[in-house]
């Protein structure tokens, strides 16, 4: 006999695994949707108003794609439009089933100096922040989520939301005389695209309050004693810098799609969710993977070494 309270728990508990679970690994699964207040046509809307800049995306042979944030007039700051475009890229990388590896960077040797402020000033209301805060928040979660291995690579600038964008990477990677800072403090705000979450995550919640509280200047030598990023690159000419990224890069995606893509998932998976499920989804990946082409091969390969 089961008492109705422990029905009722266990009932819960599948259904909000099942729930984080598929969060997590459906593609196109946003946080936010109506149920939580996020008209997202509504929002798409508003940001149709503020044009300027693009978002592009370069998908190369190699597996590595290239998602350039283009608005140099503006120290490649976000404009309406391009935040529904980073989206649109966003939505193109998760039905791209070749690739491998991505690198987010800015235009003309510079990252990102966050929000455009003409957008910011016209959607003035608190109701206006949390919504754009929800649309922001979502894209992002998905570009964590790709099954690509990420890292942004610093230029110049990254400033408040472009500050937050390099935290929705694996990794990053700078130039000797960037500088990441989160300015949010001195505007009166906080991270709003999901950055002092990702920062905490990245960094350790006593170093992230400090950066953040302290709207510290993180250039590349402080920046990698925090393991804020992996590696100060050689270069800082615009065309070398990003050879290097590739190659750095490189050294992570060497084989199979599917491989490195279920590798990707697994350790979102262990961060993202509970023990028990991050490991009922390795065992799952496992299944998709094991006695297959990749494995057949390497398999025999092994097999000649041996004799």
């Amino acid at each position: 006999y089961v008492s109705f309270p422990e029905m009722a728990a266990s009932l819960l508990k599948t259904s909000s695994m099942s729930l984080r679970t598929k969060l997590l690994h459906q593609t196109g699964v946003s946080l936010y949707n109506t149920s939580h207040g996020f008209h997202e046509e509504e929002v798409k809307k508003k940001l149709q108003q503020f044009p300027g800049g693009s978002i592009d995306l370069q998908k190369e042979d190699n597996g590595i794609g290239i998602l350039t944030l283009n608005n140099p007039s503006k120290r490649n700051a976000f404009s309406g439009v391009m935040m529904l475009q980073l989206l649109e890229k966003v939505t193109e990388l998760e039905n791209w089933t070749e690739g491998k590896g991505l690198i987010v960077r800015g235009a003309k040797n510079t990252f990102s100096s966050g929000s455009d402020l003409n957008a910011v000033k016209a959607l003035g209301t608190p109701e206006d922040g949390v919504a754009l805060c929800m649309f922001m928040q979502n894209t992002l979660t998905r570009l964590m989520r790709l099954p690509l291995i990420s890292v942004a690579l610093v230029q110049g600038w990254a400033l408040g939301g472009g500050a937050e964008v390099t935290t929705a990477c694996d990794f990053r990677l700078m130039t000797r005389e960037s500088e990441i800072r989160f300015v949010h403090k001195e505007m009166g705000i906080i991270p709003s695209w999901g950055g002092a979450t990702r920062l905490a995550d990245i960094i350790g919640s006593k170093q992230a309050l400090k950066v953040l509280s302290g709207a510290l200047k993180l250039d590349s030598k402080l920046a990698l004693s925090l393991g804020m990023v992996d590696e100060v690159l050689q270069s800082s000419d615009e065309t070398e810098c990003l050879k290097e990224a590739q190659e750095w890069l490189n050294q992570f995606i060497k084989g199979p799609p599917e491989v490195i893509r279920a590798l990707k998932k697994t350790v979102s998976s262990g961060k993202e969710l509970c023990f028990q499920e991050a490991l009922q989804t390795e065992r799952d990946l496992v299944g998709t993977l094991w006695g297959g082409p990749a494995n057949l091969e390497a398999i025999a390969r092994r097999g000649k070494f041996c004799k």
